[in-house]
């Protein structure tokens, strides 16, 4: 029985659709190829790992059809990471595009058979301008594994394709065991949410790594009073600053922050029948409020506005002076524009 015939009878045995057996048999088939990258994690990846990190150049990734997207995806996940890195068409390279790579850099490419001709035709030119070559294959006795100075194997990968021969597990064991690599650089180098954010400045990720004092209202826009003024004038103030928040950072003396005065706060002070718009700020201010660094995250200031109820928050330094203020209308604003 062939194995379209056998699925079809699995399938009305199990009672599913034909298409979801089918569906349910690639995911399975890929699913096994990844699992089985866990048998040939070896020294041959520290050595990869130990290239890759100690490379002065960058890590160029180079494959040849569906192998080469799997390459263009690699090197976008090293470059993000902090590891300067570009794809190399292998065919283009043999036009001209070998000029390139240059000493100090290190080639990983990507060939289940290891025979890929395009990138098997590289390995010359390579040797001559001493680069050292990383191979990613199913095929440890191939030429490219044998050219190599170090082999990430991928097992004897089965396609998940009916016939056996579209790239599908093969691929998607490489994407899997390139993310192992990248992510392993990642933790090895000790790259942080800091270091991440300056290669993604862009779209709400972007915009959440950003740090508060980049989107924060600061000088004229955010409205600072003295904790002796009268409400009548911290009123005055709030409503003359640009943007009108709703709140007004409260401070000593000596310039630190010590309370908040905000919209919530004068409402309860009307709701109670007790405004008197000649009362110093400092009597009914809400002293110690939530407050957020300069220097922190947009992430961290937004979970504390979501987690203490509040849509203003004063930005302090590491001396407790008020810089800034957040307001949660700036975040929603930033957000749409970035999404």
């Amino acid at each position: 029985m062939n194995r379209p015939l056998q699925r079809v009878v699995a399938a009305k045995k199990s009672r599913l659709h034909p298409d979801v057996a089918a569906a349910r048999e690639v995911i399975s088939v890929e699913a096994k190829s990844v699992l089985g990258l866990l048998d040939h994690l070896d020294a041959q990846f520290v050595r990869a790992l130990n290239l890759i990190d100690q490379c002065t150049g960058r890590v160029v990734v180079s494959g040849m059809g569906k192998s080469g997207f799997i390459a263009q995806k690699l090197s976008a996940t090293l470059a993000s990471t902090g590891c300067p890195s570009l794809y190399l068409h292998p065919a283009e390279a043999l036009h001209g595009d070998l000029g390139r790579l240059a000493r100090g850099d290190v080639l990983l490419g990507l060939s289940n058979s290891g025979e890929t001709e395009e990138v098997v035709r590289l390995l010359r030119p390579l040797k001559r301008l001493g680069i050292p070559v990383i191979a990613m294959s199913g095929n440890k006795s191939s030429t490219l594994a044998k050219a190599a100075d170090v082999v990430l194997f991928i097992g004897n990968v089965v396609e998940a394709s009916p016939i056996g021969l579209v790239p599908t597990a093969s691929t998607t064991a490489m994407l899997v065991l390139g993310d192992a690599l990248a992510m392993t650089l990642f933790s090895r180098r000790g790259f942080g949410r800091a270091e991440f954010a300056r290669f993604h400045p862009a779209g709400r990720l972007g915009f959440r790594l950003m740090r508060v004092s980049e989107v924060m209202r600061e000088g004229a826009s955010n409205p600072v009073v003295q904790e002796h003024l009268p409400l009548v004038k911290v009123l005055a103030a709030m409503t003359k600053t640009p943007g009108r928040p709703g709140a007004a950072s409260v401070i000593d003396k000596r310039g630190r922050l010590i309370g908040v005065f905000t919209d919530g706060d004068l409402r309860r002070l009307l709701e109670n029948d007790t405004f008197d718009n000649k009362k110093a700020v400092r009597e009914v201010m809400t002293r110690d409020p939530v407050t957020v660094r300069d220097n922190a995250l947009v992430e961290d200031a937004e979970r504390l506005l979501r987690e203490h109820h509040i849509d203003n928050m004063p930005v302090v330094d590491d001396e407790q002076r008020a810089v800034g203020l957040i307001d949660v209308q700036d975040l929603l604003v930033h957000n749409a524009y970035r999404s």
